[in-house]
């Protein structure tokens, strides 16, 4: 008998195939004491086993490229933090086998993480899959992981670390379905990227029984289990009608009446720069430059290193827009030359321009480098901000590019309710604004954008925060200068068409959604738009506000 399931929708399009499940996780190593003369030995096991799944975890990077890479290299150094390792090396010291501890000293951080609030939770899925991958090594057990199956089928899982995600062969995983997560975790962006339908935040998606057939619909976030022959034909016809749009929709972004809406690609480094310009993205909307930084935690990389990768990307939109985010470091990205190792609350600290302004030599050197990067090319460089929070540190912005020769627009993004609700006075100082939305939700509801228990909260068709969206545009609008979403939520094509009328004058995404909000947004007009962002800033809810703009849209 057919049934509907909900969660959150996270890549669009359909998959239909049977339920095979994510291998179990490592079991908990007994509590073994050895005698202090093993002490040294297994201390050795322990920093090998560290060592290889480091490597292991480069090499998947390597295999992956683009925003893979990056998470993957990341966790890299997770693996192998000196902190975490001394506390495994103390636990041995005292009796423990490497496995033994390797598992407590990862639990005893991640409790460490809990009791913070969870601010860090984003990286807890990641720290889990480290710990298990290191002790399964220990153990001599196969690491769980993706099933083998000959045939294509729904992968289901509690959550999927990023070292499956990367490396899943779309031949063959149709879909992927997670009980955890968020909209904005490193799983839904992987999987953005890899143009596989997806859905997380599903409770009891475990309980599903291996083989069941299901329906994914990564739009609208729905689970059909056993669907009936009707609905999968309805669902086929949907996906190939959507397949036929996409292929027929190309050239810059624009409302059926014309109404241009330049449609940019978010971009990692020069590794997601092929797949945005064969999505035909009108140059980059974000440029996320942690990359670079997150090579090596202890110091801040050359300006010789930064020139040569900035300068890859800039060449790739000649004549294009390209928006660079200086380093967004502190909360989840933590580096060890720039942030604060004992902030209570990290997400509310010292993070992003903050860090910045107090470390004034690490922002010159990237400045300067993107000067010099972007010097003989004809590529339009903007270069903005994160979490500005007031006039202040607009101008301090502002200063810094100046005093740094910077030939470029300055602009600052909009991740804070301060931001939104003082626009206009930010404006004076910058010219242009870019919306965060992933942060901008956060700091909106007090609801950390991994943790799915508050995914309701994190999702961008909340009317309050299509209300500060709308703040923001009418100010920029105001003020004669133009105001992007970079968020997550600019890759949902029917929010798309809602921001268009709330004012946003350009859209930044993943590649994989461009073509999807290309189609949809030349179906309407801005007239349209309009209407339906009025229709969903109306609402009570995220979903009353998805169901009311959907419904101006469809004329009803």
């Amino acid at each position: 008998m057919e049934t509907t399931l909900r969660g959150v929708g996270v890549s669009h399009g359909v998959a239909i195939g049977e339920v095979r499940h994510m291998g179990t996780a490592v079991l908990e190593p007994p509590a073994k004491q050895i005698a202090a003369e093993e002490a040294e030995r297994e201390q050795g096991r322990a920093q090998q086993a560290v060592e290889a799944v480091a490597a292991d975890l480069i090499a998947r990077g390597n295999l992956a490229g683009g925003e893979a890479q990056h998470v993957l290299e990341a966790q890299a150094m997770m693996a192998q933090d000196p902190e975490l390792m001394a506390d495994v090396e103390r636990r041995i010291a005292v009796g423990s086998t490497a496995e033994r501890g390797v598992y407590d000293a990862f639990a005893s951080y991640r409790a460490l993480l809990a009791n913070a609030g969870e601010y860090l939770a984003g990286r807890v899925a990641d720290l889990d899959d480290v710990r298990n991958r290191i002790v399964a090594r220990l153990l001599g057990v196969p690491m769980p992981g993706v099933p083998d199956s000959d045939e294509p089928y729904v992968l289901i899982a509690r959550d999927l670390a990023p070292a499956d995600t990367a490396l899943l062969d779309p031949a063959l995983v149709l879909g992927f379905v997670t009980e955890e997560g968020g909209p904005t975790s490193h799983s839904a962006i992987l999987a953005r990227a890899l143009g596989v339908p997806a859905v997380v935040a599903l409770p009891g998606a475990g309980e599903l029984a291996e083989g069941t057939v299901v329906a994914v619909d990564g739009s609208t976030g729905e689970i059909f289990v056993e669907p009936s022959a009707e609905k999968r034909a309805e669902m086929e016809s949907a996906a190939a009608a959507r397949k036929a749009a996409l292929s027929a929709s190309s050239g810059p972004g624009a409302t059926s009446d014309g109404h241009k809406v330049p449609l940019l690609a978010n971009v990692g480094g020069p590794g997601d720069v092929p797949a945005a310009v064969e999505a035909g993205a009108e140059g980059v909307g974000l440029f996320r430059t942690e990359f670079l930084f997150l090579d090596d935690s202890k110091q801040a990389p050359s300006e010789e290193k930064q020139v040569a990768a900035y300068r890859a990307v800039l060449e790739a939109f000649p004549e294009g827009r390209v928006v660079v985010r200086v380093l967004d470091a502190g909360a989840d990205k933590p580096l060890d030359f720039l942030t604060p190792a004992d902030e209570p609350n990290p997400a509310l600290g010292v993070r992003g321009l903050r860090s910045l302004l107090d470390h004034p030599d690490v922002l010159r050197t990237q400045l300067t480098a993107l000067s010099k990067a972007a010097q003989g090319l004809p590529v339009h460089l903007e270069v903005m901000a994160p979490m500005v929070a007031d006039r202040a540190d607009a101008k301090a912005f502002a200063d810094a590019c100046r005093e740094a020769g910077l030939q470029a627009k300055f602009g600052a993004m909009v991740e804070i309710p301060s931001a939104a609700l003082r626009a206009r006075s930010i404006l004076r100082e910058v010219e242009f604004l870019s919306l965060g939305t992933n942060d901008l939700a956060q700091y909106t509801f007090a609801a950390d954008r991994q943790v799915g228990a508050v995914s309701r909260l994190q999702d961008p068709w909340q009317p309050a925060l299509l209300d500060l969206v709308a703040l923001s545009a009418e100010a920029a609008a105001a003020e004669g200068k133009s105001c992007g979403v970079c968020g997550e939520a600019a890759s949902d094509p029917l929010l798309a068409c809602v921001l268009m009328g709330l004012g946003v004058t350009s859209l930044s995404m993943g590649a994989a959604s461009i073509p999807y909000v290309r189609a949809t947004l030349a179906k309407y007009t801005l007239a349209q738009c309009e209407r339906a962002a009025s229709a969903a800033r109306a609402a009570d809810s995220a979903e009353e506000a998805r169901v009311a703009a959907q419904m101006v849209l469809s004329g009803e």
